[in-house]
């Protein structure tokens, strides 16, 4: 059987260009996310009031596996680790190391000031006790994400990092997985996955324990349930598929930009890769590489669905013009294949990652650059960042006032107490003065 050609579509009108872009932004609302957040909740609701039972049964029903017990031993994470050959031993440590790196290069300084009357105040930072990471599975296997999630909770100090993840059909967890746990320092691992692995860390059950923030990327159960659980436990973001937005001038390579937006399409077909190029020349060329690369592409069914559903290319008349549709669509990944790629990243506000230049493929943040690469999605880049350091840490501010500070400042305290009505917050003032 012949494989249709690609259709990807191509849109030189900058206004039907924007529009699109707000749609494939979006493309993970409407009824569907309805109707599986009730199916979420009531995945929640049975873990809450079955504890070990209910993911057992869930797992079975789920993933076609009753992973009793659901804890991997330790010495298993260690076996693996053994287990891994030698040259992607190399390349975990590698990716490691440069990720513990710069995530160590974030850590905030507590704050202590003292004021013109002597009062004395300050921000204190600390870790949270516990933190729950997800790590997805299903589709692919991501040692990475585990390294990405697991580095930051220990440079921020977390005592106990407890991670979940799906089996496998045939109940075990990823040996590279594992390896990478054990790399990082997982303390507890479990074989549960989906909208109840959530549950389990958000409400605890009889082998899992119940976290104080949960990260890490998941399906559209796993973003839901994290939705449901929030303000129970922190959350680090409510992640949705992935994408790439590439923005290309005439010196870009046709080859290397349809790689890049193939890397993100193999992901899942939700998937979204965007070219925005001022080359007519390089808008014709692309689709047809990536055709070229599709051929014998292990995922090409995944990839060719994501190009076709969530696929796009627009001819722009200036790289101001792409500058200003990349930031209606705010990427999670922004690369700028360009020849003058700093200036660009300047006019760019709202992006999860730049890639800057013809030598820098998402890829490498993906896995070793250093930066998270778990980023926001469908347009929350417009107000928020990568996961860091200080997902996994809470600060508690410090007064301390003298008599002195209280007599300087007492009168204002008082009127704006008095102003807003509150009777005794007036008087806690006014019984101190005397």
């Amino acid at each position: 059987m012949v494989t249709p050609a690609l259709r990807i579509e191509l849109l030189h009108d900058l206004t039907a260009a924007g529009e699109r872009l707000e749609a494939i932004a979006e493309r993970t609302g409407g009824s569907q996310s309805s109707e599986a957040a009730q199916r979420v909740d009531a995945i929640i609701e049975q873990v809450r009031t079955q504890g070990d039972a209910a993911l057992l049964e869930l797992t079975e029903r789920f993933d076609g596996v009753r992973p009793d017990p659901l804890r991997v031993p330790p010495a298993e994470l260690k076996a693996a680790w053994g287990r891994c050959p030698a040259d992607l031993q190399a390349a975990l440590q590698l990716a490691h190391r440069r990720i513990l790196d710069f995530h160590q290069r974030q850590r905030p300084a507590d704050l202590s000031v003292t004021g013109v009357h002597g009062e004395r105040l300050g921000r204190r930072w600390r870790p949270v006790e516990r933190a729950g990471l997800y790590v997805p599975g299903g589709r692919a296997s991501y040692p990475s994400t585990v390294l990405m999630n697991a580095v930051p909770a220990k440079v921020a100090g977390v005592e106990r990092l407890v991670m979940v993840t799906p089996p496998g059909s045939d109940g075990r967890v990823n040996d590279t997985v594992l390896a990478a746990a054990h790399l990082a320092g997982v303390d507890e691992l479990y074989r549960v996955g989906g909208a109840q692995a959530i549950a389990a860390l958000a409400y605890g059950t009889e082998s899992i324990p119940r976290v104080d923030v949960v990260t890490g990327p998941g399906n559209l159960y796993v973003t839901l349930a994290k939705k449901a659980v929030y303000g129970r436990v922190a959350i680090d973001s409510l992640a949705g598929p992935s994408e790439v937005l590439v923005i290309a001038d005439a010196s870009a390579n046709a080859e290397h930009v349809a790689a890049d937006l193939l890397a993100q399409a193999e992901h899942d077909p939700l998937a979204a890769a965007i070219l925005l190029t001022t080359s007519e020349a390089l808008a014709a060329a692309v689709p047809a590489a990536l055709e070229a690369q599709l051929q014998g592409h292990p995922r090409a069914a995944i990839t060719r669905q994501a190009l076709e559903d969530w696929g796009l290319i627009v001819v722009c008349p200036s790289l101001e013009d792409a500058a200003l549709l990349s930031d209606r669509f705010a990427p999670e990944h922004l690369e700028l294949q360009v020849e003058r790629p700093e200036p660009l990243a300047e006019r760019i506000h709202h992006a999860g990652a730049i890639f800057l230049g013809a030598w820098t493929p998402e890829a490498v943040g993906d896995y070793l650059a250093g930066p998270n690469h778990t980023l926001p999605t469908s347009g929350t880049a417009r107000f928020a960042g990568a996961l860091s350091v200080e997902t996994f840490l809470r600060h508690t501010s410090l007064i301390q006032f003298n008599r002195q500070a209280l007599e300087a400042t007492g009168g204002a305290v008082l009127a704006l107490a008095e102003s807003e009505g509150l009777h005794s917050h007036a008087e806690s003032v006014r019984l101190r003065l005397g």
